[in-house]
C-alpha cells in the first residue's frame, strides 16, 4: 500500500529551508509594523503590516504541514520508542534550554525598551519568573518564538495514537481511501474546509482561538499538521497536486493581490486567509515536488542547520535591533542593517560554535557529530585494552 512509503522527500527539505528564511525575513520587519513587539522602531508603517499579513497566511501553516508530512515518513522508518525519543531530543530539549536562556534575554530587552525595567540582565533574571509572559508577567513558558517547537511536540504526542492507527489495518485502508478521494483533480483543496470551520467557529477571545501564533490559533495549526500527514500518505494525491501546481500558484497570487489591495485601502482588514493558506501550500508542495525533489551538499548542510538557525535568529535580531532602532538614520537603512547583520551573526554563531560542539549540538536539538574512522578505531583499541 502507498501508505508504507518511506522514501525521503527532498522537496520537503527545500521547503523547510525556504520557510525558515521566510520566518527570518518576517521577524526582521516586526520592528516596523503597527503591532506591538519586543522592540519597536519609533516610526511604524501600515505597509509593513500588510506585507506581514500576506506572509502570515502561509508561513507557519506551511511549517506545520511540513512537520506533519515528516512525521508520516519518520513513523515508517523507526519504532515508536525511537520516534518519541527523537522528538524529545529534537524539540523538547532545545525548548527547555531556550526558555531559561535566550527567552529571558528577549523579555529583558523588551522590558527595558518599554521602560518597564532598569538594570542589568543579571538583575532582571530573578524577575523573569514573575508571572507568565503574555498575561502580564515575564516567564516565557512557550519559549517566546520557540512556541512552534512546543506546539509541534505536543501535537506529535497527541496525534501519535491516531497516526499509528492510520499506519495499519482498517485505519490504513481508511487513510488510503481518503487519499484516493483527495487525489481527484482539485480535490486536495477540500482540506481547507476544516480550516475555515476552525477559524470561524472558535471564538477569538478563547485561548484555542487566539490568532497570536504566527497569525493563527492553536487548533488551526493542529489541522495544518494533520493535513501534512494526510497528504504525505498518498502518492496519488501528491501527483495530483503537482499536476495543478501552476493553477494553485496563479490562484494564490491573484487572491493574495486582491486581499493586499483591499487591506491597503481598508487598514486592518485582511480576510480569506484560509483560502490563501491552502492555495499557497498546495502551490509550494506541487512546485517543489515536481522540480526540486533532489538533494545537494548545500541542501544537506542547510537542512542540518535549520533548527539551530531558527532558535538563534530571533534573539540575535532583538539584540541588534535594540540598538539600531535608536540610530538617527533612514528606516530602510535600519532594516537593512538589522537583517544583514543578524543573518551574518546567526550563521557565524551556528558555524563557529554550535555546529562544531557536540554539547551545543545536543542543546540545540542536533544529532552528534559522526566520529572519524581514526577516532572510532582508537576507541575500539582502548576498549579492548580495558577488557584485557
Amino acid at each position: 500500500m502507498e501508505t508504507k512509503t518511506v522514501t525521503r522527500r527532498y522537496s520537503l527539505d527545500w521547503l523547510r529551508v525556504m520557510m525558515i528564511l521566510s520566518v527570518f525575513i518576517y521577524h526582521s520587519t516586526r520592528f516596523f509594523n503597527l503591532g506591538d513587539w519586543h522592540i519597536k522602531n519609533p516610526i511604524t508603517y501600515g505597509s509593513v503590516e500588510v506585507f506581514e499579513n500576506a506572509f502570515e497566511t502561509w508561513m507557519m501553516p506551511l511549517a506545520f504541514l511540513i512537520s506533519g508530512a515528516t512525521v508520516f515518513y519518520a513513523l515508517g522508518k523507526s519504532g515508536v520508542g525511537s520516534f518519541v525519543k527523537d522528538k524529545v531530543l529534537r524539540l523538547f530539549v532545545p525548548l527547555v534550554v531556550g526558555i531559561f536562556t535566550h527567552s529571558a534575554l528577549q523579555v529583558y530587552l523588551e522590558r527595558v525598551s518599554h521602560g518597564q525595567f532598569s538594570g542589568s540582565f543579571f538583575e532582571f533574571y530573578p524577575h523573569y519568573f514573575d508571572g507568565v509572559y503574555g498575561l502580564g508577567g515575564n516567564f516565557g513558558w512557550m519559549g517566546i518564538h520557540l512556541w512552534y517547537l512546543e506546539m509541534l511536540f505536543v501535537f506529535t504526542l497527541i496525534f501519535l495514537p491516531l497516526f499509528l492507527l492510520f499506519k495499519r489495518g482498517w485505519g490504513q485502508r481508511l487513510l488510503a481511501g481518503l487519499g484516493n478521494a483527495l487525489a481527484l483533480p482539485g480535490a486536495a483543496f477540500l482540506l481547507v474546509i476544516p480550516a475555515i470551520v476552525i477559524r470561524n467557529g472558535v471564538p477569538m477571545d478563547e485561548p484555542l482561538g487566539w490568532d497570536v501564533f504566527g497569525g493563527w490559533g492553536i487548533l488551526s495549526h493542529a489541522w495544518f499538521f494533520v493535513s501534512g500527514f494526510v497528504i504525505a500518505s498518498s502518492e496519488r494525491m501528491q501527483q495530483s497536486i503537482q499536476r495543478l501546481r501552476w493553477v494553485w500558484l496563479i490562484a494564490a497570487i491573484l487572491l493574495t493581490a486582491t486581499q493586499v489591495g483591499h487591506a491597503i485601502a481598508n487598514p486592518g482588514e485582511y480576510s480569506q486567509v484560509e483560502l490563501q493558506a491552502y492555495l499557497w501550500m498546495l502551490a509550494f508542495l506541487g512546485i517543489a515536488g515536481k522540480h526540486v525533489n533532489f538533494s545537494t551538499p548545500r541542501l544537506q548542510r542547510a537542512n542540518e542547520g535549520v533548527l539551530p538557525f531558527y532558535i538563534l535568529h530571533q534573539p540575535v535580531l532583538i539584540v541588534i535591533g535594540y540598538f539600531v532602532v535608536q540610530w538617527a538614520i533612514p528606516d530602510p537603512s535600519k532594516w537593512a542593517i538589522i537583517a544583514a547583520g543578524s543573518f551574518a551573526i546567526t550563521i557565524m554563531l551556528y558555524e563557529i560554535l554550535v555546529r562544531r560542539s557536540n554539547i551545543l549540538r545536543f542543546l540545540f536539538g542536533m544529532r552528534p557529530l559522526a566520529q572519524a574512522p581514526v577516532a572510532q578505531a582508537r576507541e575500539t583499541v582502548l576498549a579492548r585494552e580495558l577488557v584485557h
